[in-house]
């Protein structure tokens, strides 16, 4: 069985960061309709959600169960082009230098806190520990890395 990836982890997160370097604010997507700069501040905006630091309103959702929550962060493909929470749909930063700072910081911050602490409600998944946000946290990002080429 392969090793689940986390942002939890040191070298995991040095990766995501690593790539997010070759992204460019001119990058073109392979697939969907996010710009780069568009795409860097949806990201920020998920791990702000994470650290409890944005809220976002709850969805009904058939995933908001440990079946579908478990087949959603480990078992799934990541569906291209899948609707997002409004609040994660936010305008690109004006300054790209600026919005790679934050998400290094916020991919930090995320990353070093404790998997076991209290953790926010997912708007579509509900109730997660600490370990699957760190394990979403690191899907989520590598699969928009992966819309960019890096």
């Amino acid at each position: 069985m392969p090793r689940i990836r986390s942002v939890f982890d040191q070298a995991d997160r040095g990766e995501l960061s690593t790539r997010m370097e070759r992204v460019t604010a001119d990058t073109r997507p392979l697939w969907g309709k996010m710009n780069a700069p568009q795409m860097l501040a949806h990201l920020n905006a998920a791990l702000a959600m994470g650290l409890g630091e944005l809220a976002v309103k709850p969805k009904r959702s058939p995933l908001a169960n440990p079946l579908g929550r478990w087949l959603a962060i480990y078992a799934l493909p990541f569906p291209k082009g899948a609707p997002t929470a409004p609040e994660l749909q936010v305008p690109a930063g004006g300054d790209w230098a600026g919005e790679l700072a934050r998400f290094r910081d916020l991919l930090e911050r995320t990353g070093a806190r404790s998997p076991g602490g209290d953790w926010p409600r997912h708007p579509v998944f509900g109730a997660m520990t600490g370990k699957q946000w760190g394990d979403l946290a690191f899907r989520h990002i590598d699969h928009h890395l992966r819309q960019f080429g890096a």
